[in-house]
């Protein structure tokens, strides 16, 4: 179905046409009449579209016509912004011209402003043959639209002008239908089903809009999972399954970081050790992968969870489901007749039922039978009726043509009617989305920005600006369910794939995303056509095959989703080519991107492209931009964001006359702005701005940027030296602001003035309705009234930083803070009262909202105490305090403040054990405490862990006077009842966990995970019976390893044991009977660098069903006998290596079918050839003593240290693989990927 957005876009070109100064110069050059005669035409056209849209479904001619208009409606854009880029050009210049210093003016006008060429003078005759051209094609359209009886339509559907109610979303949490499936699959992610393995796999199954990934958000944000889970993540994984990808996007939902991996490898031992004896929930949201060896890949870091682990997979595949060797499969159907009609009556009504409206049941149920009780569609079409009561109009909407059209594209007729039934405008919004994705997550404020700069959005709409306007416009879509939230990013939308096949659907031949898999060859002659264009994929095949429509010159967008955009040509000739471009953007719509583009140049032809409104350079490699593009002064939008390189703006910046955006954050090289930036006073946007003294920028240029929004940094303040001019810059009037930093300089020298700095911080008090601020390094030694003052009611984040006053400003009565940062103030001895609230105040109970406090680096703090000093003690404070942290403050040595219940995480760093002792007693309901170098910590005493009952992780990091963790087992026991992990690194001189044994035969049953790294008089550990991972690393004095008998406990829960650069240990004292063998829920199993190492009881291999990775290496004492061909029989990956006997020797090695990742580590293995076999235990005639028998089943080869390898390429094709590995694959069987 070809939609009609053109009537928005004819709008559009009607208030362009009234323009005074477009008016003024068609006169002056003798075009008026034509531009007259559009004004005319284009009003008769519009009044016959609604028409046309209803005609266009049925008659190919009228949908012909349709976009022969629209076409023409961009053709007549394009002339109409020319000619006002020329008056604007002509303005600028008589302005110049008038001005008494001209000299100066001039440097503010681009070149072509000043420069009278005959190319100008014929500029009228030029644009007239132009005007007269589309004047034809406009007429042939008028006298075309009486041919086909297109009439005018006076009775448009006031559906499509209501606007809906912003208050009608539903709560997902009350899911209409769907109650008992959310019982049943809680009681799968939160009961024992499944728990015969560390991580379970769930599969929600069912068809396109039926509700899957809504049931899994539902599920995902439970109260009951969120505390039943320790790590959470949420990963939208799409059609291509790419291994590396995925595993990434996976390590960025676990970690929040977005950190670059040289391998695949890197990646998993990272997340491996992110999730490794954590219970963690992942969803995996849209699978489609039925490779199952792409599936073993993705799955082997994550089978190191601790037991209860979970992964839901939604999927509209049985076969993804088995492929994923999913537990518990769960097929949702559609809903049932009442819950349909309900669903329909809650979005349609806003009421549960059709009781109190029974005139329209009878249609409800009509369309709940057309929807086929999809969730998706009844909630799209019900939007499209919110709050209408007229029957006629439902009537109406199920008796649509629209039903029953089929036009071979699979989209729901609902969707389809859910989108005809939007207003003009809103159709224009969402058809230009269909350059999107599928999966992908979006922008919002990128999004609108976008609009804006197609020209979709009118300022003439009352006060609102066009960005306000875009954002109204795209709450209205969401509210109509063509937008979803996504589950990790708050500014971050998706479109369901249904609604993303009808975007490009109704976008038609206009918008045209461009992947590694679409077949250009046959679209070069159409490609004229396309008018925006977005590049989808990695590596250079999409604009490979972009190159190939050498028609494609008429394009407005140039769109870069993820493409690695590196060859500098390629974007010099977009550069040349397409001339009219008002999108430009090289790294797509997310704020989080994934990695970074190579590009580092951009072509000084740039400056050709005179329509541009929105550029995008952020996450290159760029160093500067080209002078020329201050030439583009129709640009609103310069995103150059996240750009380590980036040095410098153009000198000439303050030519961009109309520019509303500019983004220059994470740019740490850029420490110099350009003059005139105070000039533009159209700017919204302004992240960084850097005052300097001379002839640099001045805080006072601010003064005229009043309608700034959003993220401010000003650094350099230390360079003002008069206050008036901090007053200048109005900042308080600056009401948009939501985040403030204020940045002087970090080197107190002489020409620093403490008076005059306080002074001006006095002067730049922002407006109130700031929500967090930042303020580093002011000189002066207090805190001016305004910082903390009541007023600021809606601030949620203070930052205080080497600022030198003695004494913290009053902060208690900041009743919305969240979170207080105070670092450096070396200046500030004592924190007392004054802190909370001002003498003789009775403002109600101190920091009433603070969840987060952090004292970090302060060398001259000694004393902590909020009494208030008249002998009442301190007043009830910090209710909401969940997170103390206090590090680096070695003079601190006193701590008064009183209980605090609410406080659950305790971090102490560079401290004394006296501030230590007194936190931990401020709250029995501490669930995590981390010490970290605590000064004169010998052990935990008993009356500290009478505190510690809630406690659940416990880390004890570079403690090196701890000689015991506590003095009696027992009494830890005791005490410690809810402790899941503890963790002890860098103590060298902890001797054992308790300095006298009891041996009364107990242990922490609550002990889930224990990891020991670098402890180096630690002679050994007896694993307790409870504990389900368990690391030891680096501790060389280790010499006995145990665990506990079958007998006593039938099933050892360990299914995490990884033991590294131990030298002296032995795992057990004595062989272990294979009937006393317990640890048959082992899932992986590490054992490296124990140089005395001498026996593994690899003989129980067979008994380990459930291990899926094994690592042997770098052991050399290792018995000989070992490895002898027997090997877990579900092993999917195995690292060995570097053992007694080399590997030359270890013959066929039967391993077993499941294994698809090996990795080898051949330092002196006397391997110099590969062979692959389909059956390695029937080969031993193959087999010599230089020569390794691959498995058939594998997908990964990693080979370390193999130096003397000579035939490998006999049996092995070679190419270049992605990343940069070079991978060998077999010629005939299915390839795996080899790594070197």
């Amino acid at each position: 179905m070809a939609e009609i957005v053109v009537s928005a876009v004819i709008t559009l070109l009607c208030e362009k046409l009234i323009s005074g100064d477009l008016i003024k110069l068609a006169r002056s050059e003798g075009i008026d009449s034509q531009l007259q005669k559009w004004k005319k035409n284009l009003p008769m056209i519009q009044a016959v579209l609604a028409d046309a849209t209803q005609k266009q479904i049925q008659e190919r001619a009228v949908q012909l016509w349709v976009n022969d208009l629209h076409h023409l409606a961009y053709d007549i854009d394009d002339v109409l912004d020319d000619l006002a880029t020329e008056a604007l050009r002509r303005k600028l210049n008589q302005e110049a011209h008038a001005n008494t210093s001209t000299s100066k003016v001039l440097k503010l006008v681009p070149k072509c402003c000043t420069n009278f060429t005959p190319r100008n003078i014929m500029y009228g005759q030029q644009m007239s043959s132009k005007l007269e051209e589309i004047t034809i094609k406009l007429h042939d359209l008028v006298d075309q639209k009486n041919d086909l009886g297109l009439n005018v339509d006076v009775q448009r559907s006031n559906i499509t002008e209501r606007r809906l109610e912003q208050t009608s979303l539903v709560d997902e949490s009350k899911i209409m239908g769907r109650e008992g499936d959310k019982e049943k699959l809680l009681g799968k992610l939160l009961g024992d089903e499944g728990c015969d393995q560390n991580v379970s796999i769930v599969s929600i199954v069912g068809m396109g809009g039926i509700g899957k990934t809504t049931l899994a958000k539902v599920l995902y944000n439970e109260q009951k999972v969120k505390d039943h889970f320790e790590v959470r993540a949420w990963v939208c994984v799409s059609e291509e399954c790419d291994v590396f990808n995925i595993s990434k996007a996976i390590f960025q939902a676990v970690t929040g970081q977005n950190k670059d991996f040289a391998n695949l490898d890197l990646l998993h031992v990272a997340l491996k050790e992110e999730l490794s004896k954590k219970r963690f929930l992942l969803v995996l949201d849209d699978v489609w992968n039925e490779d199952d060896n792409k599936w073993q890949l993705i799955q082997s870091p994550l089978i190191v969870g601790a037991p209860g682990s979970r992964i839901i997979v939604t999927t509209r595949s049985t076969r993804v489901a088995s492929v994923m060797d999913s537990q518990q499969t769960y097929p949702l159907g559609v809903l049932s007749n009442e819950d349909a009609l309900s669903l329909f009556a809650q979005h349609a009504l806003g009421e549960k039922n059709f009781d109190k409206h029974p005139t329209l049941k009878l249609f409800g149920e009509g369309m709940v039978q057309k929807c086929g009780r999809l969730p998706l569609a009844l909630t799209a079409l019900g939007r499209v009726l919110k709050g209408n009561r007229n029957g006629d109009k439902w009537e109406e909407l199920l008796k649509s043509e629209i039903w029953d059209i089929d036009d071979g594209n699979k989209i729901l007729p609902a969707l389809k009617l859910s989108y005809y039934h939007l207003p003009p405008h809103l159709k224009q919004l969402f058809a230009y989305c269909s350059l999107i994705p599928k999966d992908y997550v979006f922008n919002k404020n990128k999004l609108v920005l976008l609009w804006v700069a197609e020209g979709f959005l009118s300022q003439s709409k009352g006060n609102k600006s066009m960005e306000n306007l875009g954002h109204e416009y795209f709450e209205e879509l969401k509210s109509r369910s063509f937008f979803q939230q996504s589950t990790n990013d708050e500014l971050g939308y998706t479109m369901h794939d249904l609604m993303n096949d009808l975007a490009t659907s109704v976008a038609g031949e206009f918008s045209f995303r461009l992947d590694g898999e679409v077949d250009v060859s046959d679209m070069n002659e159409t490609s004229d056509k396309f008018r925006h264009l977005s590049l989808v994929g990695r590596g250079s095949g999409s604009y490979r095959k972009f190159i190939e429509l050498q028609r494609a010159k008429y394009l407005r967008t140039f769109l870069v989703m993820s493409v690695g955009l590196e060859n500098y040509g390629f974007l010099d000739k977009v550069l040349l080519e397409l001339q009219f471009l008002r999108v430009l953007s090289v790294v797509g719509l997310n704020h989080k991107y994934q990695g970074r583009q190579i590009i580092r140049m951009v072509p000084e032809s740039i400056g050709n492209l005179k329509h541009l409104r929105y550029l995008n350079f952020s996450y290159t490699r760029i160093t500067c931009l080209p002078e020329e593009v201050s030439e583009l002064y129709n640009l609103q939008t310069l995103l150059v964001h996240d750009c380590d390189e980036f040095s410098s703006l153009p000198k000439n910046c303050a030519k961009l006359i109309n520019l509303r955006h500019l983004d220059i954050s994470n740019t740490p090289k850029l420490n110099k702005m350009p003059l005139g930036i105070g000039g533009l006073t159209s700017l919204q946007t302004l992240t960084k701005v850097i005052i300097e003294e001379g002839n640099g920028l001045k805080i006072s240029d601010l003064k005229g940027l009043s309608d700034l929004q959003g993220r401010l940094s000003i650094k350099g303040l230390h360079t003002v030296k008069n206050p008036i001019e901090a007053k200048v810059a109005n900042l308080h009037q600056k009401k948009g602001l939501d985040v403030l930093e204020m940045e002087w300089s970090d080197v107190f020298d002489d020409s620093r003035n403490e008076m005059i700095e306080y002074e001006v911080l006095k002067e730049l008090r922002p407006d109130p309705k700031l929500k967090k601020l930042k303020i580093f390094n002011n000189s002066g030694m207090r805190f001016p009234t305004w910082v903390g003052d009541p007023s600021f009611d809606q601030l949620t984040k203070l930052t205080l930083r080497g600022c030198r006053s003695t004494h913290l400003p009053t902060l208690g009565c900041l009743g919305s803070l969240r979170k207080l940062v105070v670092e450096r103030m070396n200046e500030v001895q004592t924190v007392g009262f004054e802190f909370l609230a001002p003498a003789n105040s009775n403002l109600g109970i101190p920091f009433p909202s603070l969840e987060v406090l952090k004292f970090d680096d302060m060398k001259g703090w000694q004393r902590w105490s909020i009494n208030s000093g008249d002998g009442h003690g301190a007043p009830r404070s910090f209710p909401c305090l969940h997170v103390i942290s206090i590090g680096n403050c070695p003079e601190l040595a006193e701590v008064s403040i009183g209980l605090i219940p609410s406080l659950r995480v305790l971090y102490i760093r560079n401290c004394s054990n006296t501030v230590l002792r007194s936190l931990v007693g401020l709250s029995s309901s501490l669930v995590e405490l981390k010490m970290l170098n605590v000064k004169g910590l010998t052990q935990l005493h008993g009356e500290d862990l009478m505190h510690l009952g809630a406690l659940e992780r416990l880390y004890i990091h570079s403690c090196n006077e701890l000689r015991y963790l506590w003095e009696r087992e027992s009494e830890a026991c005791k005490s410690l009842v809810s402790l899941q992990k503890l963790e002890v690194w860098f103590c060298k001189n902890l001797v054992s966990a308790a300095e006298k044994e009891d041996n009364i035969g107990i242990s922490m049953e609550s002990l889930k995970s224990v990891k020991c790294r670098n402890c180096e008089t630690l002679e050994s550990y007896n694993c307790p019976n409870s504990v389900e991972n368990l690391v030891i690393m680096d501790c060389d004095s280790m010499t006995s390893l145990t665990f506990s008998a079958v007998q006593e406990h039938p099933s050892s829960p360990l299914t995490e044991l990884i033991v590294g650069d131990c030298d002296n240990i032995q795992l057990q004292p004595k062989p272990i009977p294979a009937k006393d063998f317990s640890l048959s829920r082992l899932t992986s199993l590490e054992i490296c660098e124990c140089k005395n190492l001498k026996s593994f009881p690899h003989e129980h291999f067979q008994s380990l069903t459930s291990l899926k990775k094994l690592e042997i290496r770098d052991c050399p004492s290792m018995d000989y006998s070992f490895p002898c061909g027997v090997w877990p029989p579900n092993l999917s990956t195995l690292g060995i290596g570097g053992l007694n006997k080399p590997m030359s020797e270890w013959g066929p090695q039967n391993f077993p079918a499941s294994l698809v990742e090996l990795i080898l580590y051949g330092e002196n293995s006397g391997v110099v050839s590969f062979a692959v076999t389909d059956d390695v235990r029937n080969t031993t005639t193959l087999s010599s003593s230089s020569t390794f028998l691959l498995p058939p089943s594998l997908v990964s080869l990693w080979l370390n240290g193999f130096k003397d390898v000579e035939s490998f390429s006999e049996l092995c094709g070679s190419r270049k693989g992605e990343r940069g590995f070079y991978s060998l694959y077999p010629k005939v069987l299915r390839p795996p990927q080899f790594f070197f």
